[in-house]
């Protein structure tokens, strides 16, 4: 635990709210928990998520730090929200996985803000899902601004940290750019993969392709089939960021289908070993 921090409060008890919570409960923190519906304060409760509950936002006021986990469209009225009921020495920071408009609205609101961007999750969602350690190991991303106060920052590392996390600093462009590649992109490509197999004309081959399925196609196609609500916030919020690399991709497709179509065997195989070779470099 941290000198200056003993008291966090987690805002949005979903899947990743509930696992931040989780870890940092074990990590010996007092953690304070928000829900927008009281079933979900209750569950936090009853299965020890969190040190204290409630569905009124004044609870966060007790907090040292401030851990944002709502949907992305929430988090700066969230923080303007909390603006008006927290001391000014609360640290406020996010989970979003888009930074630019986040990071800018919410420091204007909140000048003790800093971005932040676990990158852990499951295909399940809500709390029910939660688990402890989700974010060992992981990369976490925090994308302070010039305005950002050094003290703030620090101290959000620290946590992260303890959470297990691999920290790397960024600003929120070049985490947006980044992210729109190596995260957002993959969901636009693996729902369409889905898409594609749901167009099959022909049921009986539909239905063997579904009993056929196996490793590949399951990883290939896991994040197409996670929570759309989340999908489609990546899109509206990063959206210039994931228009420029579907784009890329667009053409990358474009160019295997004329060397398929040309019958360009060596020229694949050198596509697929360069492929190959870059893979390791994202794992």
């Amino acid at each position: 635990m941290l000198q200056s921090t003993r008291t966090i409060g987690i805002v949005g008890l979903g899947l990743i709210g509930g696992c931040m919570a989780l870890d940092l409960k074990q990590l010996g923190y007092v953690v304070y928990g928000v829900a927008r519906r009281p079933a979900t304060v209750m569950a936090a409760l009853e299965q020890g998520v969190v040190t204290q509950a409630s569905c009124d936002l004044s609870l966060m006021a007790e907090a040292d730090v401030v851990v944002v986990c709502t949907p992305m469209a929430t988090i700066v009225p969230t923080v303007g929200q909390l603006a008006d009921l927290l001391p000014a020495s609360v640290i406020v920071t996010d989970v979003g996985s888009v930074k630019g408009e986040i990071v800018a609205a919410a420091t204007s609101l909140w000048p003790n803000f800093v971005g932040g961007h676990p990158m852990a999750g499951k295909a399940e969602s809500g709390l029910s899902a939660a688990e402890a350690g989700l974010f060992r190991q992981r990369p976490y991303v925090v994308t302070p601004i010039e305005t950002t106060q050094s003290a703030a920052v620090e101290q959000v590392v620290a946590i992260a940290t303890q959470l297990g996390s691999q920290v790397y600093r960024s600003t929120p462009t070049a985490h947006d750019q980044a992210v729109a590649a190596i995260s957002h992109l993959p969901v636009m490509v693996s729902a369409s993969l889905l898409h594609t197999c749901l167009g099959e004309a022909d049921v009986q081959v539909k239905t063997l392709a579904q009993k056929l399925a196996s490793s590949g196609f399951c990883d290939t196609s896991r994040v197409g089939g996670g929570n759309p609500e989340l999908g489609t916030m990546m899109a509206q919020y990063n959206r210039p960021a994931l228009l420029q690399v579907l784009h890329q991709y667009r053409h990358q497709l474009d160019t295997l289908i004329q060397m398929i179509d040309a019958q360009q065997w060596d020229v694949l195989e050198q596509t697929l070993s360069i492929a190959q070779a870059e893979r390791p470099k994202y794992l």
